[in-house]
């Protein structure tokens, strides 16, 4: 547990720099967090009936993703799309050990991750960025202190024995007091749709650690991988925020809260 509290907090640190820095540290550093994420998904899907992912296409996949935010051409990922999908196919014509399931989980990998995750650099400079983390990580925190006190009905045992319905409507309501405090603190418009888009976070923040949940049981894994001491891997930690990140960029770009 001491291994654990202490690799969180520098963890935090690290991260709440990054992120209040932003520009290019915040851009390079989720290009890093999504290779690592990459590498662990890769090695944990090797694990389920001997699939794989074409591992260095998404690799380039997620570089050129962050290239196009870098030189603040998105609207050129509809084209990267494309090479990206003509590479895995000549990939399927050109080796023949590659099959169709190893495309589809390659395409899998690389939206569930790069994809998914680049939706944070895409809100650096925007306040709306920390709500990201208020949503993903407070939800984590109180669903699992509700959870450990007041949790009787399980949620999903099959996937997670420990967590249950009660814990998840604490996680709701965590995520809801943290993310009315910190719109307070500094001074936001539209406090209903800040609510809603809280309860959203919190809901799917959920569904993301599911998600990771469920790949690491098919994969017969404990943790995707030991980089952060007492945590796992890089999707222990992110698997939450992979799914608040793009929703916090829509709900923002569709409804213009300000």
């Amino acid at each position: 547990m001491k291994t654990r509290i202490i690799s969180g907090i520098i963890g935090f640190v690290i991260l709440f720099a990054v992120v209040l820095t932003g520009g290019q540290l915040l851009n390079f550093s989720i290009l890093f967090i999504s290779l690592i994420g990459l590498f662990e998904f890769d090695r944990a899907i090797r694990k389920i009936n001997g699939m794989k992912t074409i591992l260095v296409v998404n690799y380039l996949f997620a570089i050129g993703i962050f290239a196009l935010i870098i030189i603040d051409r998105n609207d050129l990922f509809t084209f990267l799309l494309f090479l990206y999908t003509l590479l895995l196919l000549c990939t399927l014509v050109l080796n023949e050990k590659t099959n169709i399931s190893d495309i589809a989980i390659t395409v899998l990998g690389a939206l569930y991750i790069p994809f998914f995750i680049s939706h944070i650099a895409l809100l650096g400079g925007s306040i709306y960025i920390w709500i990201v983390f208020i949503t993903a990580w407070g939800t984590d925190t109180f669903a699992y202190f509700v959870g450990v006190n007041f949790g009787k009905k399980k949620l999903c045992p099959s996937i997670s024995p420990n967590k249950s319905v009660e814990g998840f409507m604490g996680g709701i309501l965590g995520s809801l007091i943290l993310t009315i405090i910190f719109f307070y603190l500094f001074k936001l418009d539209n406090l209903l749709g800040t609510i809603i888009l809280s309860v959203i976070c919190s809901v799917m923040a959920q569904v993301g650690d599911l998600t990771a949940s469920r790949i690491k049981r098919l994969a017969i894994i404990k943790d995707y991988g030991n980089i952060m001491p007492g945590h796992g891997g890089i999707l222990d930690r992110f698997d939450s925020i992979l799914f608040t990140g793009p929703l916090v960029y829509y709900y923002i770009s569709l409804f213009v809260i300000k």
